[in-house]
């Protein structure tokens, strides 16, 4: 290399976050906000928590979630060297975070009116990665944040049964329409 040469940029990248991702993959529904209590300056685990509120019809919440991920992201992007409107690639696995909390934004932006936020954060997305939005799609929709409906009251007898108290090989026996044997 030259002195008229440079070092090749590096792309900016978020600090990855292993112990995040590891509670998030161990954590159920209900947990996930004690994850983000335990790690407040991750953005990967309050864009979960966007995607969550966006499973649950709460367009407020994820709005407000994914904003709060995309700012921390943002401080970790600028402090590794990234500016604004440069690319944050998706292959790059802890900059997941911060594209998804854009289209979380964005999503929630459009759900509650705010067209002109909404495609801003759709062009900073484009922008940062144009296959991130694509992927998203594919990887992390609200469809595959189903919620978990409880089971409770829902197979109860209609009737009360009585307990066969027969050899389990006999054949059952049957009652005509009149209630006879």
């Amino acid at each position: 290399m030259t002195q008229d040469e440079s070092a090749p940029d590096t792309e900016a990248s978020l600090v990855d976050e292993p112990e995040v991702r590891q509670a998030l993959a161990e954590a159920d529904r209900a947990s996930v906000a004690s994850v983000v209590a335990e790690h407040p300056s991750s953005p990967l685990a309050w864009a979960e928590l966007a995607d969550l509120a966006d499973s649950e019809g709460n367009p407020i919440g994820a709005f407000a979630f994914a904003a709060v991920a995309v700012d921390l992201a943002r401080e970790q992007l600028t402090a590794s060297g990234w500016t604004p409107g440069a690319p944050v690639p998706w292959s790059d696995e802890p900059n997941r975070a911060y594209l998804r909390a854009l289209d979380a934004q964005r999503r929630a932006a459009t759900q509650l009116g705010l067209d002109d936020r909404a495609a801003r954060l759709g062009d900073e997305l484009a922008a940062a990665d144009a296959e991130a939005p694509a992927r998203i799609a594919s990887e992390f929709t609200p469809t595959q944040l189903m919620p978990i409906v409880g089971t409770a009251g829902l197979f109860e007898p209609a009737v009360e049964t009585e307990a066969y108290t027969g050899h389990p090989t006999d054949e059952p026996q049957a009652a005509d329409a009149a209630g006879e044997d």
